[in-house]
C-alpha cells in the first residue's frame, strides 16, 4: 500500500501496480497515453516529486509520499498557455505524443524560464514523435517559455484572409489530453479481449482446446473460428486475412490468431490465453519473395494457384519515348528495407452492444467505411447492425487501414453482448 498525492489530492493505492495503470484505469487521467508500456516511447511522461519520470517504469508501492503530476492537474493558465504555444507553432498532427512533450516542457521551463534552441531539444531527448517531427514541436516549447515567462497569453486575431496560418481546431483537446483515442474510452461494465495467437509461421491447426480458459473465473468467453457467424476472411483488396485461424486450416503468420479470449479484466484475461491448449503440425515455411516463387514453394494459401497475391498492370504515358529521349538514363539496382509504420498510438478498439442486437465500434483507424463493410459480412449482418465511429487516431501512416482488432472486438461484443476492450501490445503492433 502507498500514500502519495496527484495532482494535489491524496491517495491511498492498495494493490502495488504500474503507476500508468492506476492513473489510467483507476483515476482516468487519459493524458498519461500508453504507447509502448516499457519506458520506450515519452508518450506517458509525468512529474514525480518535480522530476520527469515515465509512468510506465515506477510501480505504486515506490511512491509513498511523494507528488505525481500529469497535464490534468497544470494550472489554467500553463494549460492555455502551452495550447496557444503549440497551436501556433504548428507543433500538433495526431496528438498522441503531445501531453508527454507538454511534461517535458514544463520539466525544463520550471527550472529555466529562457531556454535555448538546443536546452529544449535535450529536453524532449526521450520523448518520440513520428507525425510532425521535433523542429515544430521545440518552436513550441520556446514559444511557450516566453508567454509564461511574460504571464500573458497573445490576443487571436481571428480575421483570417485566404492563405493565413490557422491553429488546428483540435489543439486543446490534444495539448490538455482530454481529446479521445480508442484507449481513453472507460464504460462501466466494460471487459477486455486479446487473441491467442499462432505459435508457427506455418503450421495446420489439428485442434483447439479452450476448456481450462473457460473454466478460469472471470472469463467471458473463448471465441474460435466456428463462433464467426459471418465471412471469416476479411481483407481490402483480396479477401484473404482470416479473423480466426479454424480447425484444419494452416496459419500464415506468427501473429494469425487461432482463439479470442474475453475477461473482466487484464490480469484474468492473459492467465486465460495461456490456458487455450492449440495442436499444431508444424510446415516447412515460406519466408521470402524469392522463396515463395520457387515451382515447388508451399503455397501459403492452398485455395490459391500460386503464391502470388495480385496481378496488376499500371501503364500511364510513354515510359519508352520518355527513357530514349532523356539526356541522361542511369540503369541500378535499388532495394527498400522492410519498414515498421511505428504509430505511436497502439492499435484499439471498443466494440459496445447495441439494443438492436447489433455493435458499436469506436476505433482508431484510417478507413471507417472499409471497417464498417468488412465487420459486417464478419459479423453477417446489415450495416444498421454494424456502427462505426472513429475516434482520434495517433498516427498512422497507412498501417491503420486494414483490419487489426476492430474484427475482433466486434465478434466479442457481438457474441457475448458485453462492452470490449481490445488493444494491441507494442509487440503486437510490430
Amino acid at each position: 500500500m502507498a500514500v502519495f498525492s496527484v495532482n494535489g489530492r491524496t491517495v491511498t493505492v492498495e494493490k502495488n501496480q504500474k503507476l500508468i495503470r492506476y492513473l489510467r484505469d483507476e483515476l482516468q487521467l487519459t493524458s498519461v497515453k500508453d504507447g509502448c508500456s516499457e519506458g520506450a516511447c515519452g508518450t506517458c511522461h509525468v512529474l514525480i516529486d518535480g522530476k520527469l519520470t515515465k509512468a510506465c517504469i515506477p510501480v505504486t508501492d515506490k511512491l509513498d509520499g511523494r507528488s505525481v503530476l500529469t497535464v490534468e492537474g497544470l494550472s489554467d493558465f500553463e494549460k492555455e498557455a502551452y495550447t496557444y504555444a503549440f497551436g501556433k507553432a504548428g507543433a500538433v498532427q495526431c496528438g498522441f505524443c503531445i501531453p508527454g512533450m507538454i511534461m517535458a516542457a514544463k520539466s525544463l521551463i520550471d527550472v529555466n524560464s529562457d531556454p535555448t534552441r538546443e536546452e529544449a531539444a535535450h529536453a524532449i531527448r526521450n520523448n518520440i514523435c513520428r507525425c510532425t517531427g521535433y523542429v515544430k514541436i521545440i518552436d513550441g516549447i520556446l514559444l511557450a517559455a516566453k508567454v509564461i515567462r511574460e504571464g500573458i497569453i497573445p490576443s487571436e486575431n481571428n480575421d483570417y484572409e485566404v492563405g493565413s496560418r490557422v491553429s488546428r481546431i483540435d489543439v486543446a483537446e490534444k495539448v490538455q489530453g482530454y481529446g479521445k483515442y480508442p484507449d481513453d474510452i472507460y464504460i462501466d461494465g466494460m471487459c477486455y479481449g486479446s487473441a491467442v495467437r499462432s505459435a508457427y509461421p506455418r503450421a495446420r491447426v489439428l485442434s483447439i482446446d479452450t476448456s481450462e480458459a473457460e473454466k478460469l473465473p472471470g472469463v467471458v468467453c473463448v471465441l474460435t473460428a466456428k463462433d464467426i457467424p459471418g465471412k471469416n476472411y476479411v481483407g481490402h483488396i483480396k479477401k484473404d486475412q482470416p479473423t480466426l485461424i479454424p480447425v484444419g486450416e494452416i496459419t500464415h503468420y506468427l501473429g494469425d490468431s487461432v482463439a479470442l479470449v474475453c475477461a473482466r479484466d487484464k490480469e484474468t484475461l492473459e492467465q486465460a490465453k495461456k490456458l487455450v491448449k492449440v495442436e499444431y503440425d508444424v510446415l516447412p515455411a515460406v519466408h521470402s519473395p524469392e522463396e515463395a516463387a520457387k515451382d515447388d514453394a508451399p503455397l501459403v494459401f492452398e485455395t490459391d494457384k500460386d503464391n502470388v497475391q495480385a496481378y496488376k498492370h499500371v501503364s500511364r504515358g510513354d515510359a519508352d519515348g520518355a527513357i530514349k529521349a532523356s539526356k541522361y538514363v542511369l540503369t541500378h539496382h535499388f532495394e527498400t528495407p522492410w519498414t515498421e509504420h511505428a504509430f505511436l498510438e497502439p492499435e484499439c478498439c471498443v466494440a459496445v452492444p447495441l439494443d438492436n442486437g447489433g455493435v458499436k465500434l469506436l476505433t482508431t483507424d484510417q478507413s471507417a467505411h472499409t471497417t464498417l463493410h468488412e465487420c459486417a459480412q464478419m459479423l453477417g449482418v446489415d450495416y444498421e447492425h454494424c456502427l462505426v465511429e472513429n475516434q482520434l487516431v495517433g498516427g498512422g501512416f497507412g498501417g491503420k487501414e486494414d483490419m487489426s482488432v476492430q474484427h475482433h472486438a466486434a465478434l466479442i461484443a457481438y457474441v457475448a453482448r458485453v462492452p470490449v476492450k481490445v488493444k494491441l501490445t507494442r509487440q503486437e503492433s510490430a
